[in-house]
């Protein structure tokens, strides 16, 4: 589904600052009978284009917790087989395919250094992978996913 209006539109963009909000309060955002936003939201939902909802943690509730990026040079050949085993790595969030030097770009959460350090000797060891750069994540600056816009941070 990629033709959205400018209803699905709004309704993505009123949930983006606010995943939890009612449908009567989202309706009445954008001046729709409830079942009509509801209906909506249940079309967008069956079509993948709104994929779940999830919980984002602020930087003050993840205190302690190291954040790294990880850029991984790897054999195009055995890219599932090198996801299939990033998937078993509860500390890999995320992983991105890439162009460019790197191939992958896999986003990092643990509890300590020592942690992070056990968590890239597993990567690293990964038949497949030739190359690794680690990126340890230190002050958030901006992150519009949690805040709905630019937020500076101290």
């Amino acid at each position: 589904m990629t033709d959205l209006d400018q209803t699905d539109q709004r309704i993505i963009a009123l949930l983006s600052t606010d995943a939890r909000m009612p449908v009567a309060r989202l309706a009445q955002k954008l001046g729709l009978a409830r079942t009509t936003a509801q209906a909506r939201l249940e079309r967008l939902e069956r079509a993948g284009v709104i994929a779940g909802y999830t919980l984002r943690l602020s930087d003050m509730a993840v205190a302690g917790q190291i954040r790294a990026t990880v850029l991984l040079q790897i054999r195009p050949q055995v890219q599932n087989t090198i996801v299939m085993q990033l998937r078993r790595i509860p500390e890999v969030e995320l992983a991105h395919t890439t162009s460019g030097r790197f191939d992958m770009a896999l986003q990092i959460r643990a509890g300590s250094t020592g942690e992070l350090d056990a968590t890239l000797d597993r990567i690293g060891a990964i038949e497949g992978v030739s190359a690794m750069e680690s990126l340890i994540h230190l002050t958030t600056r901006i992150d519009r996913a949690l805040s709905g816009g630019a937020s500076p941070r101290a």
